[in-house]
């Protein structure tokens, strides 16, 4: 089998034209037809943050020469994927076939059609590449990835083997009120690209009080708009207080709202608050977006959702998991 830099290299140069040519824009359809919240936008953004931190020869050299991959034993490892935003599997993926193991695909419903034309494109590139079909056999690990009430089962039914399991996390931004208006642009994308469903979109914000925020106003996708009318209406019929900001609403709380379409803020006194916050919810917190504050999953305005090879989900390293089977 080709080397797997020069596999995932070959990969990214086939996907530069994502959604121009004809079998990409085919998939693109057929993609937005089986999940109305993936838009043809955010898949191309999905596919270009991709190749743009994972897929160059450089960066996998690099990430790859951490790690000892001649320990790997061969496993057999299920992937079980989420289908919240655009090929947020791929990831649990590269790894995988980077640490040399088999993988075991079970792509979500709602991310099926992007999974198989990456898989497709991987066996054209190397026929030889471990990737099969996941459905319930033998095997030797898992990777499993989705709601809190979906970890619970995966907890109970892969008890004995060896299990990465990933549940509900979020994300938040810490300002220090003196934000550039390309940061606040690129706050802007952290909160609404992928129509906030991923782990990594803001959703809740801590701002110093005193600082009149705005959040700003963004285009939104129809299904996304119509939840943020509807939680409208029930905050107004409520009584709840909240402020409009034309595509989405916010509420002061300093808990994750449920609301898709609704984004609370945090007003602290001094930075130390923030802090100690951030210590009782790591367990909570995908990533933390701002230039404020130290933090191990920290990330700068606009870059949420441009993860890269050593931007572990749930601050776990994957390869690690993998090559310790």
């Amino acid at each position: 089998m080709k080397k797997v830099v020069d596999i995932f290299t070959q990969l990214g140069v086939r996907l530069a034209t994502f959604g121009a040519d004809e079998v990409s824009k085919r998939a693109v359809e057929q993609a937005q037809h089986e999940n109305g919240w993936f838009t043809p936008d955010d898949m191309k953004y999905s596919v270009e943050a991709i190749r743009e931190e994972m897929l160059g020869a450089g960066k996998l050299q690099k990430w790859l020469s951490r790690y000892d991959t001649s320990r790997s034993r061969h496993a057999d490892v299920a992937i079980i994927m989420a289908g919240n935003i655009p090929l947020v599997g791929f990831y649990d993926l590269l790894c995988v076939i980077a640490a040399g193991h088999k993988a075991r695909v079970k792509p979500s419903n709602k991310d099926r059609v992007l999974i198989s034309y990456i898989i497709g494109l991987l066996r054209e590139i190397e026929p030889e590449i471990p990737v099969f079909d996941y459905d319930r056999q033998h095997v030797d690990a898992v990777i499993a990835t989705g709601s809190d009430n979906a970890n619970r089962y995966f907890k109970a039914e892969y008890a004995g083997i060896p299990s990465l399991l990933r549940g509900d996390r979020h994300s938040v931004a810490v300002l220090s009120g003196h934000e550039t208006t390309e940061q606040i642009e690129g706050l802007k994308s952290d909160i609404f690209r992928y129509s906030g469903l991923g782990c990594r979109n803001v959703s809740l914000i801590f701002v110093p009080r005193g600082y009149d925020f705005r959040l700003p106003e963004a285009e939104v996708s129809t299904k996304y708009l119509n939840n943020y009318l509807q939680n409208r209406a029930v905050l107004t019929m409520t009584g709840h207080p909240f402020e409009d900001h034309g595509s989405c609403v916010s509420v002061e709380s300093d808990e994750f709202p449920t609301a898709l379409s609704q984004i609370n803020i945090v007003r602290y006194d001094n930075i130390g608050e923030v802090e100690e916050w951030l210590h009782r919810h790591d367990d909570e917190l995908q990533c933390v977006v701002s230039e404020t504050i130290n933090h191990s999953r920290r990330v700068d305005f606009g870059r949420a959702q441009h993860p890269g090879l050593d931007d572990c989900p749930d601050d776990r390293d994957v390869m690690e998991f993998l090559l310790g089977l």
